[in-house]
C-alpha cells in the first residue's frame, strides 16, 4: 500500500514536468518553422524581385525544388500565414512569435 502510495506521489509531481517541457519544445519548434519560412521569403522575394509588400504563396515556398521542400505544420496544431515579406509569418497559437 506504501508503494503504490510513493508511485502516485512521484506521478503527481512528474506529469505537470512532462507536460511542461512538452510545451516548450513545441514552441521551439514552431518558432523553428517560422524562421524557416521567413528565410525562405527573404530569399523568395530577392530572387523574383519583389517588393516588400508582396506576400508569396504556399506554391512560391514549398515544394520539390523549391526554397523549402515541404511546408512545415507547427506541432502544436495551429495554422500559418506567411504575411508579406516585410513581416514575419505568424502561428495561430499565441505563444508562438518569432
Amino acid at each position: 500500500m506504501i508503494v503504490v502510495a510513493i508511485i502516485g506521489l512521484l506521478a503527481a509531481i512528474a506529469v505537470p514536468s512532462l507536460v511542461r517541457a512538452r510545451e516548450v519544445a513545441q514552441r521551439a519548434a514552431c518558432i523553428g518553422n517560422l524562421k524557416t519560412m521567413e528565410g525562405a521569403k527573404a530569399t523568395w522575394a530577392l530572387e523574383q524581385k519583389r517588393g516588400s509588400t508582396d506576400t508569396p504563396t504556399d506554391s512560391d515556398l514549398f515544394g520539390p525544388g523549391l526554397y523549402v521542400a515541404a511546408k512545415p505544420g507547427c506541432p502544436a496544431n495551429g495554422s500559418y500565414s506567411l504575411n508579406p515579406v516585410d513581416s514575419k509569418p505568424t502561428c495561430s497559437v499565441a505563444s508562438h512569435t518569432l
